[in-house]
Formats: structure tokens, sequence, C-alpha cells
């Protein structure tokens, strides 16, 4: 087995300015994935990006009043107020313009809670930190003694490469498109990930460079960078910040105009129904079962209804007397009013609301409200922000898959740091890169968590690990 030194890994992470002030458990070991689970993430890359291909026909035939059905009546204008509840009118306009057909996220990562019954999809996000910390730990793992480097997922720097080719794709014109990775300040924790990107591209050649949106300026209709005391035009900008978060980035006025007039690709593209969790609620939704039967492969369909959990819109509109919500049941009945799930007991409250999009708490596990793990009060209050901000701010009710106890290697915090294998539960985020209209899978980053934490995120008592596929010789095992 693989088994890479503690004062090796201690060294890495302390040269290295993107781990500043961040600190979690170490292992000896990547988090081995069975050639099971390696074909699953394959498929499950397939279905994300054809899951946003029909998630993209979805919002504009009902924004239009078109049917959604080939030959049977269907209109889903609730689907565009959901999709654009508290959003600013030229937003949704961009999001609407046709010069958008067809784009779509450069980079899909979903979250992947590993469960009794497999995988468990719980968010699929398109502005998804910890690319560059994954490349990384690809890079340092693939040195680990007694391991092959061929093994990592990612190996021979696909993370970079692959990231790379899917926002250089974006301007197939341009020789080599300059690259500018665009972080908020709202997002600045993750600058120095990217910054470490934006350098290892440039040692391949290529023209990629981090900046704030205050380094962007306009040139004519073009927009510029400076680079050494040079104006260079950007092509391609790589959005690593939130939606909500436009209204603080005073050069906003300039990368729209600069997209209008052509000269500029964005992405994720700036659109925000492409960002909200409660695309996972519409997939289940049961008036749209036609829509998504029509629209998604076979193979997609059936994926895709096995790994999202059941999932609601908690849209507190008045109901006609005698109507109940497609909801989960409260005391053995039917909800007719989303106030009444404040009322579930704690068998009844195995479920998570959280906010859908659009807003400062939408990302990490802020909104996040566990109802089997909080007291009635919390969860009374979790209910009641939900149903108070629906008016701008949808949530969404998404059944909890509780991850599995599994095993792994840990080093000991204390000297000499003994190796020891420990229970914990997993979170597994795999990265695709939009490449030439597929997903390529290029790794992945395992959040190795104790068992005790029932919400799984980035922490100081979780591992963090590169993930690597089983050898022929663990297989047969």
């Amino acid at each position: 087995m693989p088994n890479l030194p503690y004062e090796q890994i201690r060294a890495a992470l302390a040269g290295q300015s993107l781990f500043e002030d961040k600190t979690w458990q170490l292992s000896p070991d990547a988090w081995p994935l069975t050639p099971d689970q390696l074909a699953q993430l394959e498929a499950i890359g397939t279905a994300c990006l054809e899951f946003q291909q029909g998630l993209e026909t979805l919002y504009l035939r009902a924004s239009a009043g078109k049917n959604l059905l080939r030959n049977k009546p269907l209109l889903a204008p609730w689907v565009a107020d959901y999709l654009d509840r508290g959003k600013p009118a030229e937003l949704v306009a961009h999001a609407r313009d046709p010069r958008n057909r067809g784009t779509f996220p450069a980079v899909l990562r979903p979250d992947l809670l590993l469960t009794d019954d497999g995988f468990a999809l719980t968010e699929l996000d398109s502005v998804p930190g910890g690319i560059g910390l994954t490349a990384f730990l690809n890079r340092l793992y693939a040195t680990a003694p007694g391991g092959k480097p061929s093994e990592i997922l990612g190996a021979g720097d696909a993370m970079i490469t692959n990231f790379h080719a899917a926002l250089a794709a974006l301007r197939p014109e341009a020789r080599n498109p300059f690259i500018a990775l665009v972080v908020s300040d709202e997002a600045a924790t993750y600058r120095p990930e990217m910054q470490w990107l934006a350098q290892q591209l440039q040692v391949l050649g290529h023209r990629v460079f981090c900046v704030a949106p205050e380094d962007l300026f306009p040139l004519g209709a073009q927009l510029c960078v400076d680079v050494e005391g040079t104006p260079e035009k950007v092509d391609v900008i790589y959005r690593f910040f939130e939606l909500f978060d436009l209204a603080n980035i005073r050069t906003a006025k300039f990368i729209f105009e600069a997209w209008n007039a052509g000269e500029v690709a964005i992405t994720p593209p700036l659109r925000p129904f492409q960002e909200e969790k409660l695309a996972l609620a519409l997939f289940h939704h049961h008036r749209l079962q036609e829509f998504w039967a029509e629209t998604l492969g076979g193979r997609t369909l059936k994926l895709l209804r096995a790994l999202i959990p059941p999932s609601w819109v908690m849209d507190p509109a008045p109901l006609p007397p005698g109507a109940v919500l497609d909801a989960p049941a409260v005391g053995g009945r039917q909800m007719s009013d989303w106030r009444d799930l404040g009322g579930a007991s704690q068998k009844e409250r195995d479920l998570i609301i959280k906010i859908s999009g659009y807003h400062e708490t939408a990302w990490g596990a802020r909104s996040v409200v566990l109802g089997s793990d909080c007291s009635r009060e919390e969860w009374q209050e979790g209910v009641a922000r939900a149903v108070d901000l629906a008016p701008s701010n949808l949530h969404v009710l998404q059944a909890y898959r509780k991850p599995r106890r599994v095993r792994h290697r840990v080093y000991a915090r204390e000297a000499p740091h003994p190796a020891r294998e420990v229970d914990g539960r997993l979170r597994l985020c795999p990265y695709y890169f939009v490449v030439g209209g597929k997903a390529k899978l290029s790794g992945a980053l395992a959040t190795f968590c104790p068992p005790d934490k029932k919400i799984i995120h980035g922490m100081q008592d979780a591992a963090l690990l590169p993930a690597r596929v089983f050898s022929l010789n663990e297989a047969r095992a």
C-alpha cells in the first residue's frame, strides 16, 4: 500500500502559500476507489452535463411560455418564476439572451456522500473551490513510496491541463488565449489556489493570470488587464465569484459590455438558473417527470433518480381548500402549509433545509439546518426563515442521506505521528472539465470526517485527500 511519510506532507504544505491558515488531518494514503466506483464516477460526469443541458431547455421553454413535451400539453411558467426569483431584471435578461444558448459551466463538481446505498448527490456546484488544492494533492500523493503515480485519479496533472483546455476551448480561434481567473474579495479564501493554478499554467507556456475584478479595465470594446505595464486583451474570464456578489464588483459593467461586443467569453456563464440548488428539486417534481423522461437519456435518468435524494421547493404559496403539498408527511398526515413542518417529530426530521442560491449563505454549509441534529427550536426557526425569505430567496428541503461509516488511515497529531486506521464518513467531490462537449473526470477531493460529524465539509478534524484507483492486487483482495 502506498505510504506518504508525515514529514513529506508537512514540508510540502508548509512550502505553499495556498495552505496558509488552513489545517486538516493528514493521511499517508490517497482515498482508494474501486473499479466499479470509478466507472460510476465517469457516468456521473456525463449525467451532470446532460442534466445541465436539460435544465437549460426547461428554463428557456418555461420562461418563453412554450410547451415542454413533444405530444402532450405541459406549460410550467412557475419554473421560471422559481429560478428567477430575487434576481435583477438585467441578469435574468442576460441569462435568456439567445447568444448564451448552449453555454454551460466549464467546471462541474457534484458533492457525493458515500452511503449504505452507494453515492448520494446532494449538490451540483458550478463555481467550486478546491481545483488547485486537488491538483496539488494529486502531485504530492503521486510521489508516495510503494505507489504508482498512474493510480492517482487525475494522474499526469489532468486537473491542471483539462482546466486550461476547458477554458481555452471557449476561444478556439485564439492560438494561446489570454485567460483571467477573476477572484472577488468575497471569495478571497480561494485566491491563493487560483494564483497557484495560474503559475502552473504559465510554466506550461499558457497566458493565464489570477486577478481581482478591479484589475480589469476597458479599452474600446475590449476588456484588458495590465501585465508588466502592457495592456493585455482578455479572451476568457473564469468567474470565481457568486452572482449575488455582482453588485459589489465595480467592473461588472465593463464585463457585460465586453461580452455584449463578443470580445470575451465568460465561464461559468452569468446565468443564475444554473446555480440554484432547487434544480435538484425540479428533477424530482411530480409535474415534470414526463419532461425529464423525454429530455434525458435512459441511463442518465436512471442514474440521477438513484443519486439525487428526494427534494422539494419550499414555496409557501397559498393552496386551495383540501389541497396538500408535495412534501413529506408530518404526524402521519400530508401538509397543506410549510409551517406545519415545524411540528415534525425528531424521527420525521431526517431532513435538511438549505437556501437555494443567489445569497451570501448559499455556499459552504452556512444555511444548512439538519433537522435530526438540532433542537426543536432551531428546526422551527429554520422553517420560519425559509417561509419568510421565500418571496426573494427560496429554500430547498432535502431528504438526509446519512454517510456510512468507513475506515481510513490518518496520522496522529502528536509526535511521532503514528498512522492508525480510524472510523469516519466520506464526501467525495469529483471534478469534471467540459471539453469538446464531454465532461472529463480529472480528479477528486475526498473529505474524510470523524463519524460524529453529520454535515461533511472542510474542517480541522477532517482529512483532505486526493483519490486513487485500487491496484490490481487490492481489487483481487
